[in-house]
């Protein structure tokens, strides 16, 4: 399923099929529904990335990390350290 650049992002946030999200740019692979969770935000979120190089990261602001995609450079949004469902755990 394409995904990429979080707008539109309510259509992703209730989708819970299981698949493959990817970049709409680019097509390289970037979550897997297996990670995705319900999270209060009105965004998808996800746990985990599909591969260590599905995202790039870089600072932004004090507790977030503004990520995108590793193949093309599409911007998809934040990587919130510590906030996933689980302890310790990040929320893509």
């Amino acid at each position: 399923m394409a995904f990429c650049s979080f707008f539109g992002g309510e259509v992703y946030k209730k989708h819970f099929e299981a698949g493959i999200y990817i970049c709409s740019k680019c097509g390289h692979e970037l979550f897997s529904s297996r990670a995705k969770y319900d999270h209060s935000s009105p965004w998808p979120a996800f746990t985990e990335t599909i591969h260590p190089d599905s995202l790039s990261k870089r600072k932004d602001g004090e507790s977030a990390l503004k990520v995108s995609c590793g193949k093309c450079g599409n911007g998809l949004g934040h990587e919130f350290p510590n906030d996933g469902p689980k302890k310790g755990q990040a929320r893509f």
